[in-house]
């Protein structure tokens, strides 16, 4: 299977545009540094238009990664969707179920899908449907998290050690719940799923660190204010100043500008292209 080559990649040079505040100042900062490592990867991907984003939320990453609106996002759900129009980051935007895209055979030039697919059950129908709506030969790019995240919960490390390992299981199970996993897979498992989608892997890389990940397992309960603040006023952040975040950026800025590429890390980004056949 194709592999990123690490000498090269970890001589890579990312842009100098600081995507951690960029997302700090709208996110919870655990989402915000996995977002913000997410960014960098874009910034030279070449993404023929038309440009599909598969479940584009609210539009947030969007309008952060890219300097330009992407042509088309599509997400099932109708909140993130109006919030995704006032940012605007899209030229269109589509309120659809991305395994009945309502779009004509081979119509976009490249798609992208951000830390999304793993939450969806059906994945195989999702991926069908990209390759239907993408052109021969058109990229595929997207990231998920992997089979290295849940083992490296430090709570269920800790219960594993304790050896309690109905604990240590029963914790993995109860954060794929609240984290809406449904997939977390080696790229062999992509691979086969690429595949008989119609897609073949050019590069892939295993990114994020067990540490950066261990701060997005805590940010789900030390972030619990800002969930309260976006029930009640729509915001994660009501204060979106550097001094209001300091600590939040101190906290995750030293994880932020670790090599983010790295065999054991626990997402991975996928540049795929559809077959030209």
């Amino acid at each position: 299977m194709p592999n990123h080559s690490q000498s090269s990649d970890n001589k890579k040079n990312y842009p100098t545009q600081d995507y951690l505040w960029q997302h700090l100042f709208e996110l919870p900062y655990f989402r915000a540094l996995l977002r913000a490592v997410e960014a960098r990867f874009y910034y030279d991907i070449d993404l023929p238009a038309p440009v599909l984003d598969v479940g584009c939320g609210d539009g947030h990453f969007a309008t952060v990664a890219f300097d330009h609106q992407l042509d088309v996002g599509l997400d099932p759900w109708s909140d993130p969707i109006r919030e995704a129009a006032r940012r605007g980051g899209y030229h269109s935007l589509i309120q659809a179920d991305g395994g009945r895209m309502p779009f004509p055979d081979r119509y976009f030039g490249s798609a992208i899908s951000n830390s999304v697919l793993e939450h969806i059950p059906g994945i195989e129908d999702v991926l069908k449907e990209v390759g239907r709506v993408l052109k021969p030969g058109a990229p595929f790019v997207f990231s998920v998290p992997n089979h290295n995240f849940n083992s490296n919960l430090s709570i269920s490390r800790t219960f594993k050690k304790m050896r309690l390992s109905a604990l240590s299981d029963a914790y993995r199970r109860f954060f794929d719940r609240i984290a809406r996993h449904h997939h977390l897979d080696p790229p062999e498992v992509w691979q086969t799923r690429l595949d008989e989608a119609g897609f073949v892997i050019d590069k892939w890389w295993h990114y994020y660190s067990p540490d950066a990940m261990r701060v997005t397992e805590w940010g789900h309960y030390f972030g619990l204010p800002s969930l309260v603040s976006r029930k009640i006023t729509g915001k994660w952040i009501l204060v979106p100043q550097k001094w209001n975040l300091a600590l939040p950026y101190y906290i995750t800025n030293k994880h932020f500008e670790e090599n983010p590429i790295r065999d054991d890390g626990v997402c991975t980004f996928y540049i795929a292209q559809r077959k030209r056949f």
